[in-house]
């Protein structure tokens, strides 16, 4: 697949179209709810989402351990809610501008911050959590993605689209995935799916998992 150098970028801006105004009108007791990410609060997944971001501006990324992304939030305890929301609307545009200049080895960053968006929604009781706009560039990058060859050969299904992901394994038959779009989108990207959600055969939902 022939990669669109400006697709990890509009799904930075089209995150930030949607989720920015919502944060910008929270009650501050809202950013210490718990979210899907074990041991962060919302603040905490909004300042891993900033520093990234931040990273990515300035060619300073690193391998986003966890014990580089919480040093990260640590260093912004001292921030106001308003300093990061400002820090991450402004790294939607710019990491956004560097992504589209580089060779696509990091537009599955872009994919983590729309996915942890998600994760910020969910948290805040928000409609669509991990179906909001850009979500036809997220699956895109989800799928074209050099992480998702590290998966056992599964072939997706969705209500209006199919997807042939992973790699074969010697004598491993083909796994098989059955769901709507959010729920995929949860298995491949490490989040809860409800069991009724989904239908797997041939893998567990921890084999499908590309942020490792």
């Amino acid at each position: 697949m022939t990669r669109d150098p400006k697709l990890a970028a509009r799904l930075l801006l089209a995150e930030r179209d949607e989720l920015v105004p919502i944060l910008r009108r929270m009650p501050i007791e809202k950013f210490d709810l718990p979210t899907a990410c074990t041991g962060w609060s919302v603040r905490d997944v909004l300042a891993h989402c900033a520093a990234a971001l931040t990273r990515l501006t300035e060619d300073r990324v690193h391998d986003f351990c966890p014990k580089c992304n919480q040093e990260d939030i640590d260093d912004r305890r001292d921030h106001t809610i308003t300093d990061i929301l400002d820090e991450l609307e402004s790294g939607y545009v710019t990491a956004g501008e560097a992504l589209s200049r580089s060779d696509g080895r990091l537009d599955v960053i872009a994919l983590g911050e729309w996915v942890h968006g998600g994760d910020v929604r969910e948290a805040l009781g928000e409609p669509n959590a991990y179906a909001s706009a850009g979500i036809d560039a997220a699956i895109t990058l989800l799928t074209s993605s050099n992480r998702v060859l590290k998966t056992p050969l599964t072939r997706v299904r969705t209500p209006d689209q199919e997807w042939l992901l992973g790699t074969a394994e010697p004598g491993r038959e083909t796994a098989e995935l059955i769901a709507a779009v959010p729920t995929f989108i949860r298995l491949y990207t490490g989040r809860k799916a409800g069991p009724n959600d989904y239908r797997l055969r041939g893998a567990s939902p921890e084999e499908l998992v590309i942020y490792r």
